[in-house]
């Protein structure tokens, strides 16, 4: 048996999505900026994908930018929102694309900051009085914690701070509209809620500023230049609507799959795996293990679970996670970690094998 336990990684494009992009791709092909007919069927279809997107998210269908992916929405976000001047503050706990952003943007003159998150991975409701921006993570990435968006958001309204919401993480487990609601700006990307890949999107409300990222061309009002993949755009919209429909049945069916493997496996295992973080999303577990690590992760891989090491972007780092490091665990202790993640078409029975095969590698002799 071969489970799929990397849903947190990247999901397989649903069919309903590959059905809407797929004339898009061969008789619909045109460039969405041309003026002849094929061109503005293909405009029409980038309109269409923006409304039904944008009322699914709660927001006007001119705050949403189409981007690459989450990546380029979070580097965008961090360099292009707010006053230049301004202190840009990100949790320690964020993605490789907010933080390495961050640093960009501190060799670039700006000034940053770092915002400690507690043992448990929730980050305390603290916004310093220089805030300008201020990036939060709804879901982390590598540990399913649930941060208190609405509460920060507060904060931030209070000391006059614009906040940034990464919301890849969340999209089949949160409910977007109420984080929408919550935040000055946010990211999606299309292939963590059953999309294509290289499609994501940056929704800004009306009023914060947003300097381009990618000049050249007048795509995305001015501020994202580059022709716009129009099939998968189509698809997203596509995948984000069953998302959003789907979001409380995938949250029942995932909490139940989580409960049954963390449960099975520490009882088996005791003191030798720990469940990291609390206040967690229903698809994510993210453990640690004695004995555990990369060679475990391959031993796995083996056996026929495919599991991840922490973020997928950087699943090829010996370095230990910066996301366990910021709660408080050792250099060492923050190598060992494992991130299982459920996906809609886990079953049961490939739940309870990964679980026996991990108990079965770390206890046998």
């Amino acid at each position: 048996m071969r489970v799929y336990l990397d849903y947190a990684a990247t999901t397989p494009l649903c069919k309903e999505a590959f059905e809407a992009m797929a004339p898009y791709l061969f008789e619909q092909f045109g460039n969405p900026d041309s003026l002849h007919s094929i061109g503005r069927e293909s405009a029409y279809a980038v309109t269409q994908a923006r409304d039904q997107i944008a009322s699914l998210l709660g927001v006007r269908p001119n705050e949403v930018y189409f981007t690459s992916g989450g990546t380029e929405a979070d580097n965008w976000a961090v360099r292009g929102l707010g006053e230049k001047s301004g202190k840009i503050y990100a949790s320690a706990i964020e993605h490789h694309a907010v933080l390495s952003a961050l640093s960009l943007a501190q060799e670039e003159g700006r000034q940053t900051g770092l915002l400690p998150v507690a043992e448990n991975g929730v980050m305390p409701v603290c916004v310093p009085q220089d805030a300008s921006l201020v990036c939060v993570q709804a879901v982390n990435n590598e540990t399913g914690c649930v941060q208190p968006i609405a509460e920060i958001y507060q904060a931030c309204r209070e000391k006059g701070a614009i906040l940034f919401c990464d919301c890849v993480q969340a999209a089949c487990t949160q409910n977007l509209k109420e984080l929408a609601q919550n935040c000055d700006a946010f990211s999606l990307s299309a292939h963590k809620a059953y999309g294509p890949k290289g499609v994501g999107v940056l929704v800004v409300k009306k009023g914060i500023p947003l300097r381009p990222l990618i000049l050249g061309g007048e795509q995305e009002r001015g501020l994202r230049g580059g022709t716009l993949n129009v099939s998968a755009i189509v698809g997203f919209s596509s995948a984000l609507k069953i998302a959003c429909q789907n979001r409380e049945n995938f949250v029942e069916k995932a909490k139940k799959l989580q409960n049954v493997f963390e449960n099975y496996v520490c009882s088996a295992l005791g003191t030798r795996v720990r469940v990291d973080g609390e206040n967690r999303a229903a698809n994510i577990s993210h453990m640690t293990f004695e004995g555990g690590g990369s060679s475990f992760l391959n031993l796995l891989d083996l056996n026929g679970v495919c599991a991840s090491g922490g973020a997928a972007c950087s699943a090829h780092s010996a370095l230990p996670s910066h996301v366990m490091r910021a709660m408080g665990r050792s250099e060492e202790e923050a190598k060992r970690g494992i991130r299982f993640s459920f996906g809609r078409n886990t079953s049961g029975e490939e739940v309870l094998y990964a679980a026996e095969t991990v108990v079965r590698l770390l206890t046998k002799k």
